[in-house]
């Protein structure tokens, strides 16, 4: 029966991520941002309960990508595709362009799977901070949630596009990104861990929701830095 359990849990996680893609496309930006975090909580716990009962499986890996890609993928892929569709475009297909990120989040987590290099970090920015980034950023550019009338200036249209390419290059990117994982509890070695961690709370405080895409923001940035540090 407890072999069960982990997979369960990444049944949840893929709901969740079903639930957050109609809410996308419904326009209801927070509901999908919080179900997205909510997946990203059974994501958590589904790996730990299968480490705790020793009950991996290669199907449990498998369901995990693939509840992962509706979670992490598709779902904010949904959100940019109903935030592109609120402006008045000449080209009919710009919209569509969002579910490219959907795609480099499978090809990211293909790589995951088959990648021995990510055991204590990752190589290459993880989906579940690529989503929560998209979708705190949709929620922020979502003014008609604190402002009538709504109308968000184009600027924020290309600045979204712009960012579409940027985001798929570091899902599959060799860059090495640090992961919140500590051997020990100790300052030493883990100074950007703690430096990220410490930074998170006045940002969160300060920005709310818009906090999280810029806490996502300065985790790659630390991330690049700490790179070449190591290599100089």
């Amino acid at each position: 029966m407890k072999k069960h359990i982990p997979n369960t849990i990444t049944c949840l996680n893929l709901i969740s991520g079903c639930i957050a893609t109609y809410y996308a496309f419904q326009g209801s930006y927070m509901e999908a941002l919080l179900f997205i975090v909510i997946g990203a909580v059974f994501d958590f716990f589904d790996g730990m309960t299968a480490r705790l009962l020793h009950v991996s499986s290669p199907i449990g890996k498998e369901l995990d990508s693939l509840a992962d890609d509706i979670t992490f993928g598709f779902a904010p892929s949904a959100m940019v595709f109903s935030f592109l569709s609120s402006f008045h475009i000449h080209l009919p297909f710009v919209p569509f362009l969002a579910f490219v990120i959907a795609a480099f989040s499978a090809l990211r987590l293909a790589k995951f799977n088959l990648d021995e290099r990510q055991a204590l970090g990752f190589i290459g920015l993880p989906t579940p901070a690529n989503a929560l980034f998209w979708g705190a950023l949709i929620v922020s550019l979502d003014f008609k949630t604190w402002f009538e009338p709504y109308q968000l200036p184009e600027f924020w249209l290309y600045v979204v596009l712009a960012l579409i390419p940027v985001s798929c290059y570091l899902l599959v990117s060799e860059i090495p990104m640090f992961a919140l994982k500590f051997k020990t509890w100790g300052w030493k070695g883990n100074e950007v861990k703690y430096i990220f961690l410490l930074t998170c709370i006045p940002l969160l405080l300060l920005l709310q929701v818009s906090g999280i895409a810029v806490i996502i923001a300065w985790y790659v940035v630390l991330s690049v830095v700490t790179g070449w540090r190591r290599k100089a």
